[in-house]
């Protein structure tokens, strides 16, 4: 890619209350916000922990993000995220951020305020922002002829039209095709690597053949759904990994199954979702994978379509994931991130808290490195299985 060579204007085409170079480098743009910051979905919550803040501060404490490659995201406006979700249950999260409560037949109906969807501060303002940063990026890929954007914030693909699920309030993967369609995208392949099936996006595209959804995960794993046969509409492949996956496994399924199916598909834009939660260091699932295994999937997936949009995800374990995200950009950038940190990347680093058993001693090399050793491993036969499978017609 020409990392010289800028978009052309979009000023006269933009519809976001954000500034914008009036030419976006080529070079990757990563999209984020203050508002993860202090935000959190509560004390006891898997997500109470930092994960967005820390993977930008490392990456500019790092010398990778220059200031005109940042956008601070816009916020989804209630009308945008209607674009996918019901305007009733938008006005419900909107009135439980107000209200700071939600009663019985609105927690029953919306599954607000229960089942790891919890009440906090921001439950409208955090996923409106993700959403918007979602919109952003959907509408500007869909106005170039290359690019990527990088928004680590995104990612909630369990998101239902009408209530919360899996600790995903509004599903911006969702939002952001749905935008690319809308401003004339012929064809988007979305490959979701999170440890969890992306149940959420498969069933919006069930019977859309613009959209090829392919998501890797753990078999048996909440929320149980993407079996193998699961090709939903047609233009699904779900391949449901048994658990101990290591990094060899990985990166067979990759090259021999996901690429061929992302390139006979011949996409305009492909969206990556990178739930870093299929790491050995997660605590929510039972797959092996070190962070070189992500960085060396986005960067086989990269080539595969001339505009791409990075997403985050799943990921429960704050240096884990920091460590993980940073590397993206990293390795979207043409950087290699196997690399000793600086005094002020390993602060970053040092600072994080996380109310867990494993958080209580964490290991020196989450503090001082960003790589993790490697994992490579034999490859089972039922990986075998999988990408016969998956290949079939």
């Amino acid at each position: 890619m020409d990392v010289d060579e800028p978009f052309p204007d979009l000023a006269v085409r933009r519809t976001w209350d954000v500034p914008v170079p009036p030419a976006f480098p080529r070079r990757p743009i990563l999209v984020g916000s203050e508002i993860y910051r202090h935000s959190v979905y509560g004390r006891t919550h898997p997500l109470s922990i930092q994960r967005v803040t820390p993977a930008v501060d490392l990456v500019r404490a790092l010398g990778w993000l220059q200031d005109d490659r940042y956008v601070d995201s816009p916020r989804a406006t209630p009308e945008q995220i209607a674009r996918f979700h019901d305007p009733d249950y938008i006005a419900a999260v909107i009135e439980a951020e107000r209200s700071r409560q939600v009663p019985v037949e609105v927690r029953e109906r919306y599954n607000i305020g229960r089942n790891g969807n919890p009440v906090f501060a921001e439950i409208f303002r955090r996923p409106a922002t993700s959403s918007g940063a979602a919109l952003f990026a959907g509408k500007t890929l869909a106005n170039v002829q290359r690019g990527v954007i990088h928004t680590p914030a995104g990612g909630t693909h369990h998101g239902r039209p009408g209530m919360a699920y899996g600790f995903c309030f509004f599903n911006d993967p969702v939002l952001a095709i749905l935008t690319m369609l809308d401003e004339g995208i012929g064809r988007v392949a979305y490959v979701d690597l999170d440890a969890h099936h992306g149940d959420g996006v498969q069933d919006a595209f069930h019977d859309d053949g613009r959209v090829l959804t392919v998501s890797i995960h753990e078999e048996d794993r909440w929320p149980r759904t993407g079996p193998l046969e699961d090709r939903a509409g047609g233009v699904a492949r779900n391949l449901p990994v048994p658990r101990g996956l290591n990094d060899t496994e990985m990166a067979a399924l990759i090259e021999r199954a996901v690429v061929p199916l992302v390139h006979g598909f011949f996409p305009d834009v492909l969206v990556i979702q990178c739930g870093a939660d299929a790491l050995a260091d997660d605590p929510q699932a039972k797959l092996d994978l070190s962070n070189r295994a992500y960085w060396h999937t986005v960067e086989t997936l990269l080539p595969l379509a001339p505009r791409v949009l990075v997403l985050g995800g799943g990921g429960y374990n704050p240096w884990a994931v920091a460590r993980c995200w940073a590397g993206i950009w990293a390795t979207i950038n043409g950087i290699d991130p196997d690399v000793h940190l600086n005094d002020a990347a390993e602060a970053v680093l040092r600072a994080l808290v996380w109310n867990h058993s494993r958080g209580r001693n964490p290991p020196e090399h989450w503090f001082t490195t960003l790589a993790d050793d490697p994992n490579p491993g034999p490859v089972r036969p039922r990986i075998h299985e999988i990408i016969e499978a998956v290949l079939r017609p």
